[in-house]
């Protein structure tokens, strides 16, 4: 499938989904953001946390995990969620970060943006900016976060080789990944992974385990790690990606 396709096809799913959000229904990670019973990440986060945020937001929360659990994040640091969706992992960042630090939220559909920017301003946040584009071309400068999220996106991207290289070019020497995603397990090829869900619902796009690694490692990141969580479909699992872009002011270990 061509880049433009997938493109297209994600953003009327998550149009859809973010319309089902702000009508009051549980948005889905699927082909047509269909509505479901139940968010289906909602176990991923503490509900004291989600207690706090708006009804909309939970509703719209699209992910495979909980990012920030994988983020440690700290007061004062610039974080950028990519496929920010209904906005959830921007606004428990921006409690993180506190008023000093500032989050990011980029993504590629109006209608979440939309969303995303009413659940900010309904939470108070003023820590939160939220910006349109794609993954593949952050519209930020080179080596302005410190932290990049993401939740269950970066498998819907045509091109991970340019995401990746785009998270590490707007990280700063000594920033850090921690993402959540769909991987593969390395048994199961393109085709396999394709039977078993289609692009929109975040599973055809997704890649192996050692793909992911050789992936970040390509894109000049240290020490990345994938780690199972949760099973999603044969040999496909829910996952917990880290990594850092090296301090360039460290001298290099003997």
């Amino acid at each position: 499938m061509g880049t433009q396709n997938v493109q297209d096809q994600v953003r009327r799913a998550y149009a859809t989904a973010a319309r089902a959000a702000s009508a009051g229904r549980t948005a889905c990670c699927g082909p047509t953001g269909q509505a479901e019973p139940a968010p289906p990440i909602t176990a991923s986060y503490p509900a004291a946390e989600l207690a706090l945020l708006p009804e909309a937001a939970r509703r719209a929360s699209l992910g495979c995990g909980n990012p920030l659990l994988a983020a440690d994040l700290r007061p004062g640091e610039t974080v950028l969620d990519l496929g920010s969706g209904g906005g959830i992992d921007v606004l428990l960042s921006a409690r993180r970060v506190g008023p000093t630090g500032r989050v990011y939220g980029l993504d590629l559909t109006d209608e979440m943006l939309e969303l995303a920017r009413r659940n900010a301003a309904e939470a108070g946040a003023s820590n939160v900016e939220f910006r349109q584009g794609t993954i593949e071309q952050i519209p930020l400068p080179d080596r302005s976060v410190d932290v990049v999220i993401s939740n269950c996106v970066i498998n819907l991207s045509p091109d991970k080789p340019a995401v990746f290289a785009e998270m590490f070019r707007v990280l700063r020497p000594g920033g850090r990944v921690g993402v959540s995603d769909i991987v593969a397990e390395d048994r199961l090829t393109p085709v396999q992974r394709a039977e078993r869900g289609d692009w929109a619902g975040c599973v055809a796009g997704a890649l192996s385990r050692a793909e992911y690694l050789a992936g970040l490692t390509a894109a000049g990141f240290a020490d990345p790690a994938v780690t199972f969580t949760d099973p999603i479909a044969d040999g496909m699992h829910s996952a917990i990606i880290r990594a850092r872009k090296p301090d360039e002011s460290r001298p290099a270990a003997a």
